[in-house]
């Protein structure tokens, strides 16, 4: 059975996933506004992943007997200075994310909830992931610019991400 102080944090990272994809699909928005397709489309892939998250949490509560209660959702910003300015504050989320993630994998050892401890790792080394592909995509829009065949050719390259298993739509 799940204790109430890891249901309890459990849940509110469901949340904090589903805020995330809000926040990926607002960036989806942006980029299809600004002309960059290519952009929206990882940013719509990175917001079904983000779904994902918060399904993989919402099931292991189910799975322990727990009670899943949703968090509100915040509404996310929508503009962004540039395509340069919006990575960053993808890899800013993701940063805050991996923080979230940690705090979960210290109350799983305090609590010394196994179960969650190890559904936790898989977290841990998908946080590696994120961070390291919104990283790479920021020390590229930093080396090209935000504008010119080289932001052209970014956009064509991330618009090649395929969307997660079992997305429904998304990119091709």
């Amino acid at each position: 059975m799940l204790g109430q102080k890891m249901q309890d944090a459990i849940n509110r990272q469901i949340g904090e996933e589903f805020n995330s994809a809000y926040l990926y699909l607002s960036m989806a928005a942006y980029f299809e506004s600004i002309g960059l397709p290519g952009m929206a489309t990882w940013m719509q892939a990175q917001a079904t992943e983000e779904v994902g998250h918060g399904m993989k949490f919402f099931a292991h509560i189910n799975e322990r007997g727990g009670r899943v209660e949703l968090p509100a959702i915040d509404k996310p910003q929508v503009e962004w200075k540039s395509p340069l300015e919006a990575f960053k504050a993808a890899l800013e989320h993701e940063k805050y994310i991996t923080d979230k993630i940690h705090s979960l994998v210290d109350l799983a050892h305090q609590e010394k909830d196994h179960a969650a401890g190890i559904m936790l790792q898989w977290f841990v080394t998908e946080q590696v992931e994120e961070e390291d592909s919104a990283q790479t995509i920021v020390d590229t829009l930093e080396r090209i610019g935000d504008a010119g065949h080289g932001l052209i050719m970014l956009d064509r390259e991330l618009g090649r991400r395929p969307a997660p298993a079992g997305a429904a739509g998304g990119a091709e």
